[in-house]
């Protein structure tokens, strides 16, 4: 089969930049995004890059030298269908609110609508690539759906999990540890639509890094994939607990394990818990597959790692709040860093969200800075908590352009995103201007505490 156009249903942090790096590895593929948010697309075609609706580093340079060339970002998701070949489905897979596994399943209603979308306007025979995060079995849906939709034409399903992190994602993208395929490699048609979309990444990956498998085990092997790096997560935070109520040193420790090759020093070290749109939503996934199949021992185990990244939260806030002579109403308390971790301005599931949330609940007045969530964003977020009104929220809640400006009274810093840029900051100037005593709470341990503590600083590092 020869690609001569592919298409991405979904301008979102998977969807953009993965088919922005499409472009730019495959100049004689047309590449086009199509996404029913009118105000994204426009963000996403603005002359000024820095104003793309996704900040990843290195992504904006390749939009710039693709777009408009061979790549190409659409509202005519129509039009994007009947003339791609291949059409990859990377939209929005939020856990569920409401009806059966409410809290925990994944809602498909969004993929179900492009399964449709692509029966009815399909003009010949299509490769459908699910690109989102799925529950195992999905494709069968998605197959189920189009073999039902009236449509004289053949579709061929592909699962190719993304396995991206937020803040090296061009990277991951350009130089992937794997590309997983997953198709019906029994058949013949399975085989051509495999082939055709490996042909794709030989453009730019080496063939021994495409993996293909069955597709239940591709898409059951993304859910795994974040279960166990979260799970890595909440395992370093249980032991940074310990340590501080040991004097061991959670950061000493972390590397005495990471030196062994059999656990290795990824996802080892110690903060306050981990968010993004994919770890506590793919594991809630994962609890629930294991209950509908009654295996209430996996569930109970995947569910633990939520628990305790939960748990990290809260043991951050509250140690916030005992340092201060356990009152923090009014308060002013300085969260630097909103993103739920540096290089990205995605704020999905922050910790920072959750840790403001349970001080404004004890009358903080909370002050944020992060050099790259807006302030619209912030105020979605804690408002979605559902804690408050928008007006308390308002008037209890600021957020600064400025970071010398958002510490100048504050009572206490906490550092919630690991920004080098904080690591560069003048703390004296800070200390100066802030009530006294001044403390400091380090939730990503980056910062010096022997400098910090000679300028009169009272600091708590997590695991330490």
């Amino acid at each position: 089969m020869i690609v001569k156009q592919i298409c991405c249903i979904g301008a979102g942090y998977v969807g953009g930049p993965t088919m922005s790096v499409f472009a730019d590895k495959c100049p004689d593929i047309k590449v086009k995004v199509v996404d029913v948010n009118t105000n994204r697309i426009e963000q996403w075609n603005d002359e000024d890059v820095s104003k793309l609706p996704i900040y990843e580093p290195g992504l904006s340079s390749i939009v710039s030298r693709t777009r408009n060339k061979n790549l190409f970002f659409s509202t005519d998701v129509k039009k994007a269908i009947q003339e791609s070949d291949i059409i990859f489905i990377s939209v929005n897979t939020p856990t569920k609110q409401y009806g059966v596994g409410k809290d925990m399943a994944a809602d498909l209603k969004y993929v179900e609508i492009c399964a449709r979308e692509i029966g009815k306007y399909a003009n010949s025979d299509k490769i459908i690539v699910e690109k989102s995060t799925l529950p195992v079995r999905t494709a069968e849906a998605i197959k189920d759906i189009l073999e039902n939709s009236q449509s004289e034409f053949s579709f061929e399903i592909l699962s190719n999990p993304e396995f991206l992190a937020e803040g090296t994602a061009i990277d991951d993208l350009i130089s992937p540890d794997r590309v997983l395929i997953g198709g019906d490699y029994h058949t013949e048609s399975g085989k051509k639509a495999i082939q055709a979309l490996k042909n794709l990444y030989l453009n730019w990956v080496d063939e021994d890094k495409i993996m293909v498998s069955n597709i239940w085990s591709s898409e059951l092997s993304k859910l795994v994939a974040n279960a166990f790096l979260a799970q890595r997560v909440s395992s370093i935070n249980t032991i940074s607990e310990l340590c501080e109520v040991t004097e061991a040193d959670v950061k000493e420790v972390s590397k005495a394990i990471g030196m062994d090759s059999r656990i290795g020093s990824k996802f080892l070290n110690a903060s306050i818990g981990f968010g993004g749109s994919c770890f506590q939503k793919d594991i809630l996934n994962l609890v629930y597959i294991a209950n509908s199949y009654n295996l209430p021992e996996v569930a109970e185990y995947w569910n633990q790692v939520i628990h305790i990244n939960n748990h990290q939260r809260r043991r951050f806030a509250n140690k916030i709040i005992s340092r201060l002579y356990n009152t923090v109403s009014d308060k002013k308390i300085t969260l630097l860093g909103w993103a739920f971790k540096k290089d990205t301005n995605d704020s999905r599931e922050s910790s920072s969200i959750y840790v403001a949330d349970h001080l404004l609940n004890e009358q903080a007045l909370i002050s944020t800075f992060d050099p790259k969530v807006s302030e619209e964003q912030i105020y979605a977020d804690i408002d979605a908590v559902n804690s408050r009104t928008e007006i308390e929220n308002r008037t209890l809640l600021t957020v600064y352009k400025d970071p010398y400006e958002a510490c100048k009274d504050a009572h206490a810093i906490a550092i919630m995103t690991e920004w080098e840029e904080f690591k560069l900051y003048d703390w004296q100037r800070i200390y100066d201007a802030m009530s006294k005593p001044a403390f400091i709470f380090d939730g990503r341990a980056i910062l010096n505490n022997e400098d910090l503590i000679r300028i009169g600083f009272k600091i708590y590092t997590i695991g330490k």
